[in-house]
């Protein structure tokens, strides 16, 4: 459960409007594992036991808090993002989430499933193929296509579906993994 703290955060809105946003931080009432703890429970596969093939996901619906909470961190407050007066005018009628919070998804995928423990992020390739909308839900998906054994480097096919299984984000990436 989040609730409402004292602290605000305000971000100006750029050259095209003179209103400033307010956004109330939130703190998580109750915390099932912290940060800390959840990382202790990482997998720590070895280079060698990781297959051509291999596949992992997860799911993550897409929140109206995820969106801000991006905004707030990387400064893009486009409104697109933010307000829905603004997103009603558009193409997509409704507020859409960032493309690099959605792909982001993927390093966590890449740093907690496959391959896990000691992976090291080299390059990321994505395209992104349809908007996603807050309330959507998320599959990301991870599968082995190519090891190179030389320098234990290994390129992973990384999509990402919604609800209906249309592709949302579609690339490669190149990890190193260190033992």
């Amino acid at each position: 459960m989040w609730q409402l703290t004292a602290a605000q955060t305000k971000l100006f809105l750029p050259p095209t409007t003179s209103r400033w946003l307010t956004f109330f931080d939130m703190e998580k009432k109750e915390d099932k594992m912290n940060p800390f703890q959840e990382a202790q429970t990482v997998p720590e596969l070895r280079y060698d036991e990781i297959q051509v093939g291999d596949q992992a996901s997860l799911t993550k619906k897409i929140t109206d808090e995820d969106v801000i909470n991006f905004a707030k961190l990387t400064g893009d407050v486009n409104p697109i993002h933010i307000l829905d007066s603004f997103a009603k005018t558009t193409m997509f009628k409704e507020r859409i989430a960032h493309g690099m919070l959605v792909s982001s998804f993927i390093s966590t995928i890449l740093g907690t499933k496959l391959p896990g423990k000691n992976t090291i992020y080299l390059s990321q390739n994505v395209s992104f193929r349809a908007p996603v909308k807050i309330g959507d839900t998320l599959r990301v998906v991870a599968e082995v296509i190519k090891k190179r054994d030389d320098k234990k480097i290994i390129t992973l096919q990384t999509n990402i579906y919604n609800q209906s299984d249309d592709i949302v984000v579609e690339g490669t990436a190149t990890i190193l993994k260190k033992e």
